[in-house]
């Protein structure tokens, strides 16, 4: 049988009894017959503790320092989840992400793999053992110890599904699934039976929290499917993500907000843009910031997860001079297929905020998605509006939705 890659977050594996029962999970696959591979989180908050622990001490916390002790936290995770695997009477072994061949860039806290030689993995599955991978780490060509950034769990175990040829990869939660919005705050949102590789990456881009987009990216250039799955309870569907989703789908699939965003515009209207921005940005751990360069201006939005230090961060921004930072925008998404085909979605969506009062800073129109620029205190009911006018409403013939 096939090997299965799982991953486990930390909430999944937050506390000793949340590790037990995650330990039963893996040794029930296995028991099936499945070679497993697991990739594990810190232990709940950990990497949010560490991170405040190296702030207490630092302003500007040096990044390489950054990288040595936040791998600290998925060390501990992988070597207590081996134990509970082994009192249950299977031979398991675990490698940190530099042992388990993840060969990354140099940019720490927001590195990227570059390939995987799993070697010792592959000579531990042949052994009959099941492996335990810390998540979220690798090593760079120069064996300098990086991290992934927030979410890199997802991009390791994904990876790791792409090098040993896995039947899948599972990505298990507290959530049974991806939804059509998060539904804490939208009580109509669906949980969605499959996605295409293409539309998990927009709403991971997006802001949506179930699945990182850079493993996605992977999943998608390698062919990778994705199990998203519930850690605790009893086994549910799920959400899969493989690339003939997009064909199972209607038109309109999801809306999501960003949780954490900096705008960028011209500090004074017709300022260029920096020739640097871009590596600044790379230099603070943004860069998955979008930059757009137009013949009328520019801007820039700059996801806040990976810039460690944000007075440091903003003072750079400062230096290069002409730079306006706003926190008070963020961007809604709706993401779906052949968005910016007539009949555009576009009219219906500005038409289901203006009836709630949402006024839009600007608009992103491609395939993929319908975005929209809101004030961060109405992102919440700006998503719950369209996802009742685009999703919930009944839907005419043309994808629409009527009236």
């Amino acid at each position: 049988m096939g090997v299965i890659v799982q991953k486990y977050g930390g909430s999944s594996v937050a506390t000793a009894d949340k590790i037990k029962a995650v330990a039963r999970r893996i040794v029930d696959t296995r028991s099936q017959g499945h070679p497993v591979v697991v990739v594990v989180s810190a232990m709940g908050n950990t990497t949010n503790e560490l991170l405040q622990l190296a702030a207490s001490v630092s302003d500007d916390p040096h990044r390489r320092e950054l990288d040595m002790l936040l791998t600290v936290g998925e060390r501990m995770s992988m070597a207590l989840l081996s134990m509970a695997i082994h009192d249950l009477g299977y031979p398991a072994v675990s490698f940190t992400g530099s042992q388990s061949g993840i060969i990354t860039t140099d940019n720490h806290t927001d590195a990227r793999i570059i390939r995987v030689t799993p070697y010792r993995i592959r000579e531990a599955l042949d052994a009959g053992r099941v492996v335990i991978v810390a998540g979220f780490q690798g090593v760079s060509e120069r064996l300098e110890v990086t991290s992934l950034g927030r979410g890199g769990s997802d991009t390791t175990a994904v990876a790791l599904a792409a090098a040993l040829d896995a039947d899948y990869a599972e990505i298990c939660s507290d959530v049974d699934g991806v939804y059509s919005a998060d539904p804490r705050h939208v009580p109509g949102a669906a949980r969605i039976d499959a996605l295409s590789h293409h539309q998990m990456q927009v709403l991971a881009d997006a802001g949506a929290k179930v699945l990182n987009a850079e493993a996605v990216e992977w999943a998608r250039r390698n062919g990778v499917e994705i199990r998203c799955s519930k850690t605790h309870g009893a086994r549910a569907p799920g959400t899969w993500i493989r690339e003939r989703a997009a064909l199972e789908q209607p038109r309109v699939v999801a809306v999501t907000d960003h949780p954490g965003l900096f705008f960028l515009e011209p500090a004074e209207p017709g300022l260029p843009c920096p020739a640097e921005l871009e590596s600044t940005l790379v230099a603070h751990g943004a860069s998955d910031a979008q930059v757009w360069r137009m013949p009328t201006g520019w801007s820039a939005l700059v996801p806040r997860q990976n810039v460690h230090g944000n007075r440091a961060f903003l003072q750079a921004l400062d230096a290069l001079g002409g730079v306006a930072v706003r926190e008070d925008l963020t961007l809604v998404t709706v993401v779906g297929r052949a968005l910016s085909s007539p009949p555009s979605v576009l009219r219906p969506a500005k038409k289901a905020l203006a009836a709630v009062g949402i006024a839009t800073r600007g608009t992103i129109l491609d395939a993929g998605r319908v975005a929209f620029l809101v004030d961060v205190g109405r992102a919440k009911a700006a998503v719950d509006a369209l996802h009742r006018a685009l999703i919930e409403a009944p839907m005419s013939s043309a994808g629409l939705p009527t009236g």
